[in-house]
């Protein structure tokens, strides 16, 4: 067996906020908008509550400077090794990583 990098994060700013007494997610939107981010409530209610998939520079750090954080304060990242299985006894001319195989969707057909 071979080994991946995988690099997995997790979101802090639910925890940060808390830490600082802030556990409202509308307590963001003037401290955003003071720092020239304009977002709705639903907006950073999504930000706060969900792990964003895409995040501008002006808002990470505008969320910083919010917090009095670095970026690695609010996203905490940890990189480890995936092991690989390899198939048949050919060495790497055939490794498959698992965790990428998904079945197929199954199709529906009218009964004739």
């Amino acid at each position: 067996m071979s080994a991946k990098r995988q690099v997995i994060y997790r979101w802090r700013l639910r925890e940060l906020m808390a830490t600082r007494g802030m556990f409202s997610t509308t307590e963001l939107v003037p401290l955003l908008a003071d720092r020239g981010i304009r977002l709705s409530a639903s907006q950073v209610h999504r930000l706060v509550t969900g792990i964003p998939e895409r995040l501008s520079l002006p808002v990470l750090a505008a969320l910083c400077d919010i917090l009095e954080v670095t970026p690695a304060d609010l996203i905490a990242t940890k990189a480890e090794n995936r092991d690989v299985r390899r198939t048949g006894t050919t060495g790497d001319l055939h490794a498959v990583d698992t965790t990428a195989i998904r079945p197929k969707q199954a199709r529906l057909r009218p009964e004739p």
